[in-house]
């Protein structure tokens, strides 16, 4: 390899660490917005399966399971496939410089 690709190498390499670090969840403990103070179906049969089964030990039938929802998957399949995608790219541009004896 010239001396005058590496500097691209390392670019490259650098770029596409940053770019996949981009996708990482952040860990915040504090709260952006207000609780919802609604409860989803699962979560009352759940509440009511566990109050049921629970009523003589415990006092407090007000407890309900925290709704915390689902996450959203969209940057981790975008992130995936674009990294899925370079490393393609790179060895379909590995086999042909092979291939044509570079």
């Amino acid at each position: 390899m010239s001396s005058a690709r590496r500097p691209l190498l390392t670019a490259t390499a650098a770029g596409t660490l940053l770019g996949a670090l981009w996708f990482v969840p952040s860990a915040n403990a504090s709260q952006d917005e207000p609780a919802r103070t609604e409860v989803t179906q699962q979560a009352r049969a759940a509440t009511s399966t566990t109050e049921t089964s629970q009523a003589s030990k415990t006092s407090d039938e007000g407890t309900r399971l925290a709704d915390t929802g689902s996450f959203d998957t969209t940057p981790y399949i975008a992130g995936g496939t674009a990294c899925l995608a370079l490393g393609a790219g790179f060895v379909v541009y590995s086999v042909r410089r092979e291939r044509l004896g570079f």
